[in-house]
């Protein structure tokens, strides 16, 4: 989502960027290559887009620089240029050590087909029954690799109510007695989020996690082709 507009910045620079390169890894995967490729101190990697996901694992190992103090004085403050739920993305996922490039308000929603989605479910405990009695018409992608699949899995403790959503370990008894139960009706959880959106395009799915972004993105090359609409709730 953001290559298009490095591109084009670099494009229209061309005395600040004369090549661009882009390689593409799974996020779980991203940390261990550039660790290896650090300590073989060949780094062929200048700038990494990733989600916050690879980000803390990266924070953890101490792959980054701390840009914001580093660079300080080629840099705005954050403050000023971030609006405050962006500024979280940065300060409180980044640890001053990201820069948030792209932000939206995240989710989770649910990306479904009205026409084979009737009753839309309005409550977590509908959306369970709703699963359990309709097997393999829902699914989301591993979290590890999947922005939509991450902001479920975190958003969910909040909407059960849980008691520490902040402390998975200790405070996620109805997110994973709940995630558990939901699993009753799903087949597999695919590696990524493409795959998902392709099956609700394809009609494997009546609906999927999704967030503004990949709910957006999708849905309007889908009508620049001519096909039908999308529903996100």
């Amino acid at each position: 989502m953001t290559q298009a507009s490095i591109e084009r910045f670099a494009k229209e620079n061309p005395k600040l960027i004369s090549r661009l390169n882009f390689s593409r890894a799974p996020s779980p995967e991203l940390p261990a290559k550039l660790k290896a490729q650090q300590e073989a101190n060949r780094v062929d990697l200048d700038l990494v887009l990733t989600g916050p996901g690879a980000m803390s694992d990266g924070i953890q190992q101490g792959l980054w620089i701390d840009v914001w103090k580093s660079h300080a004085a080629s840099l705005p403050k954050a403050e000023e240029v971030y609006h405050e739920q962006a500024l979280m993305m940065p300060r409180n996922f980044g640890q001053n050590e990201g820069v948030a490039v792209v932000y939206s308000p995240s989710g989770p929603l649910f990306e479904y087909m009205p026409a084979r989605l009737k009753t839309v479910p309005k409550t977590a405990e509908e959306f369970l029954a709703y699963v359990k009695q309709n097997k393999n018409r829902f699914t989301y992608a591993r979290p590890v690799n999947s922005g939509p699949g991450w902001t479920w899995l975190q958003g969910l403790p909040y909407i059960l109510g849980d008691a520490d959503p902040s402390d998975p370990m200790k405070g996620w008894d109805k997110s994973w007695a709940y995630l558990k139960e939901l699993g009753s009706g799903i087949d597999y959880y695919p590696g990524g989020t493409t795959p998902t959106m392709k099956e609700l395009g394809e009609g494997t799915r009546d609906v999927v996690v999704s967030t503004c972004g990949w709910d957006i993105n999708p849905r309007a090359r889908h009508r620049a082709q001519g096909g039908g609409g999308l529903r996100a709730g």
